[in-house]
């Protein structure tokens, strides 16, 4: 798979005035997702700000279909990386530990299905979407459990989508939902792809020449982050810059189409080591 941006290398020496070097820092790729697929045009359009893409394998929340399915060809010829994308059940749905193993291991073969059907080769990261934030309950950490264990077999590797916003238990005590299961799905490896679009750290809906590393979202591990959501989410980011009237984040290239933004350790996220 093409990635059109050259990957940056930690510690890369380039020659330098007068014989000098120079250090190139290491530094993040800018990309977008958004549930509903704009069309070809669009998608070529916003190429020219974006380095890589998410792309629903199975419907988004509350729909029906992905109108994603069937433009991988499309999407690599213009050179786009991908953020695979599965939708995850709601906290409220998986109620107890049989239900969570159930509901993991039918949702990882459906995710890996549509994986296969689309043509992205094995050893891919699939990011279970996550909406809930918090201490996740037992019942929904084997549910994680299942489906992480689900994926691997089929040739995929998990990746879970997830706040990255602590969240206050009172008496001094905060969580962060990706530090949650870490702790409680180990020793799975889990790809962490977590929102945080509170300002600081996030930048707001702003279009970045040199973005940070995920890391600077305050998970230090972090694969990708997601800087800013459309809508604007008002008790995190109502501070932020950027966004529209509308209180939507749109493409700097191309103000036709609400997104939200990202940023990942590698221009083709999904297929990184």
């Amino acid at each position: 798979m093409k990635a059109i941006l050259a990957m940056v290398v930690l510690g890369m020496l380039l020659p330098g005035p007068m014989g000098r070097t120079v250090t190139r820092e290491p530094h993040g790729y800018l990309g977008f997702d958004r549930n509903d697929y704009p069309g070809d045009p669009a998608m070529k359009e916003l190429r020219e700000q974006f380095a890589f893409t998410g792309y629903w394998l199975t419907p988004p929340p509350d729909e029906k279909a992905s109108s994603w399915v069937g433009k991988r060809k499309v999407l690599q010829a213009q050179g786009y990386g991908f953020l695979l994308l599965a939708r995850g059940r709601a906290l409220n749905r998986v109620r107890s530990v049989a239900a969570g193993k159930k509901a993991g291991t039918a949702d990882s073969a459906e995710a890996a299905r549509w994986a296969k059907a689309e043509g992205f080769a094995n050893g891919a990261i699939v990011f279970l979407d996550v909406e809930d934030g918090g201490r996740l309950p037992p019942a929904y950490h084997e549910y994680l459990k299942a489906w992480a264990d689900g994926l691997v077999k089929e040739g995929y590797r998990p990746g879970v989508y997830c706040s990255g916003i602590p969240v206050d238990e009172g008496n001094g005590v905060t969580i962060v939902t990706a530090d949650d299961i870490r702790t409680n799905e180990a020793p799975r490896k889990f790809a962490f792809w977590v929102f945080n679009d509170a300002c600081p750290p996030s930048p707001g809906c702003v279009s970045l020449r040199n973005p940070p590393l995920p890391s600077a979202s305050g998970v230090k591990d972090a694969a990708v982050w997601q800087t800013a959501r459309s809508p604007r989410e008002k008790q995190s980011a109502g501070k932020c810059a950027g966004y529209a009237a509308d209180e939507n984040c749109y493409a700097a290239a191309a103000q036709k189409w609400f997104l939200d933004m990202d940023i990942a350790a590698s221009a083709n996220p999904s297929f990184a080591p």
